[in-house]
């Protein structure tokens, strides 16, 4: 038995990622994706406006999500975040994200740590890729991105009125404190 295995953290990848999956209301319809991602549109820098609180952001600001191609195909994810304030010590994750779907590229596999991953799906997208609403099946994870720092209230709004159709509680959305202009 491998050392991974006794040292428990088996365990704790089930309760945190299986369970919840157990526990998903039965009568929930299917998450909708959005019809098609131009990928090449979608790389670049992404600076997250709002999230479901997640224990691996936790103390987190300014937080951002870099996208870029690799040689192999897949996409290079780098996520940052400040930790605590907008002077805090930067905090980065670095992954490989792969297309779990080629007809529309809006459902995307995340691995930040082998075996591991996760879905990302792009659930509401603008048209001139000025922000984005990513989610999973499972609706315990939720962003929403801007390619700006700041989002205008009229637009947050808007993406924050269609989320209980995709089966999201707007309620549980957190505000992300960012500074306006990037962080290194």
């Amino acid at each position: 038995m491998s050392s991974f295995l006794r040292s428990g953290y088996l365990l704790v990848f089930i309760v945190a990622f299986a369970l919840p999956t157990l526990s998903a209301s039965a009568e929930r319809l299917p998450l909708q994706t959005v019809a098609a991602v131009q990928l090449d549109r979608y790389l670049g820098r992404w600076y997250e406006i709002a999230s479901y609180p997640a224990w691996f952001q936790r103390g987190c600001v300014a937080t951002t999500a870099d996208y870029s191609l690799r040689p192999d195909g897949a996409i290079q994810v780098v996520n940052s975040c400040r930790k605590g304030s907008l002077d805090g010590k930067t905090k980065v994750a670095k992954g490989k994200a792969t297309v779990a779907d080629p007809t529309s590229n809006a459902k995307l596999k995340v691995s930040f740590f082998w075996p591991f991953s996760g879905d990302y799906w792009i659930i509401d997208l603008d048209a001139e890729y000025r922000w984005v609403v990513v989610g999973e099946p499972r609706r315990n994870y939720l962003w929403i991105l801007s390619r700006t720092p700041t989002m205008d209230e009229a637009t947050y709004q808007g993406i924050v009125s269609r989320l209980p159709d995709k089966g999201y509680d707007p309620g549980r959305l957190h505000r992300t404190l960012q500074a306006t202009v990037s962080q290194p």
